[in-house]
């Protein structure tokens, strides 16, 4: 059998994903809370971007409630790695490797709040971050 053109072959999608039941939409805002802040702690700051940017183009269009968490997980990695960025010229003083850990145990907590809430399907947003991504 041939397959046309404009149709996906059998066994491929069609690139633009189905929408989520509302059930899987909660476990992504879950997951796209708990990953980075794993990421956070286990590269010292470094990953925890990757994997919000990931989840977010992943499943920016598979439901508003998990584009909306995803959003939420990548601003607060945005706001992270600026202030990163500021505490590496101040490690010079010595200052700055105070702030690096207190940048990272506030991403975490944030992380982990977030991931609370996601959990109970409430919409949050939160603190003390820019909406970098909506």
């Amino acid at each position: 059998m041939t397959a046309y053109p404009h149709e996906p072959a059998p066994g491929q999608g069609t690139g633009q994903g189905e929408p989520l039941s509302d059930d899987t939409q909660r476990s992504i805002g879950v997951i796209v809370h708990a990953v980075p802040a794993a990421a956070l702690v286990l590269s010292a700051g470094t990953l925890g971007f990757v994997a919000s940017l990931v989840i977010y183009l992943v499943y920016k269009d598979r439901g508003e409630y998990a584009r909306r968490q995803a959003a939420n997980s990548l601003n607060v990695q945005i706001t992270t790695g600026i202030l990163l960025l500021l505490s590496v010229p101040l490690m010079l003083v010595l200052i700055g490797f105070v702030t690096y850990g207190i940048v990272i145990v506030w991403a975490v907590v944030l992380h982990v709040v977030g991931a609370v809430r996601a959990s109970n399907g409430e919409w949050w947003n939160p603190p003390l971050t820019p909406r970098f991504v909506r």
